[in-house]
């Protein structure tokens, strides 16, 4: 190639967006060569892909250290659980079902043991729990709340399943209607909308549930405050 055919290419190289060094490693020519073949040539702008390219090379090698980090954590944390006792399994699920199932309030008394998550890990738990109790699964109904627009028949399956029960032995299904202007973050192949889990003839369970729940709040107080009583 001779000295004009390089200044030509790499005219058109700069045009084209490549850098100097891109342009140097093609041509097999001196930078400061370049330098003075383009020089007159406005400087070349990156695309939105370049600066997504720029970015994610930049910033990769922080995020798996994150991520290994984030697992390091996670894993130990996991391993100092260990077995649960009945006694845990027992107080841990006072406390889920406090935090998260269904109270009855002054104004509208509702004594019914239900539980709704989105959390397939929760629902597990839960159910360890309700077992735990001697809750049979007969008094068990269990149905499924999602968007319509959602794929309603895969996620039936996925909570029946979850729930060791057969398909045909879920409630009805609650379909929550679409509204396009709303921005959802829940959604995708993951996205099953929330199992919904209610006791029959639960009356004293919750009973026992929010006698429970008292006890552990009294038992969590400071000693001071404890010994003030």
């Amino acid at each position: 190639m001779t000295k004009r055919e390089a200044q030509t290419r790499a005219r058109e190289l700069r045009l084209a967006g490549k850098t100097y060094n891109e342009i140097v490693a093609e041509l097999g020519v001196a930078k400061s060569s370049v330098s003075l073949w383009v020089r007159d040539l406005p400087k070349p702008q990156k695309t939105a892909e370049q600066m997504q390219a720029m970015s994610e090379a930049r910033w990769a090698p922080y995020r798996e250290a994150r991520d290994a980090k984030r697992q390091e954590i996670k894993h130990e944390a996991a391993d100092q659980i260990g077995e649960m006792t009945e006694r845990e399994l027992f107080l841990l699920g006072v406390g889920l079902y406090w935090s998260e199932g269904a109270k009855s309030k002054p104004h509208r008394l509702s004594e019914q043991v239900t539980f709704i998550n989105s959390d397939p890990d929760m629902i597990r738990v839960y159910l360890a729990w309700l077992a735990l109790l001697g809750v049979k699964r007969e008094r068990l109904r269990v149905r499924v709340m999602i968007h319509e627009s959602a794929d309603v028949t895969s996620a039936e399956l996925f909570w029946a399943d979850l729930a060791g029960i057969p398909a045909s032995a879920l409630g009805k299904t609650t379909l929550k209607t679409h509204n396009p202007k709303t921005v959802r973050k829940n959604t995708g192949e993951n996205y099953r909308g929330c199992c919904v889990v209610r006791v029959l003839d639960s009356a004293d369970l919750y009973r026992r549930i929010e006698g429970w729940w008292c006890g552990i709040v009294s038992s969590a107080r400071p000693t001071d405050q404890q010994n003030r009583t």
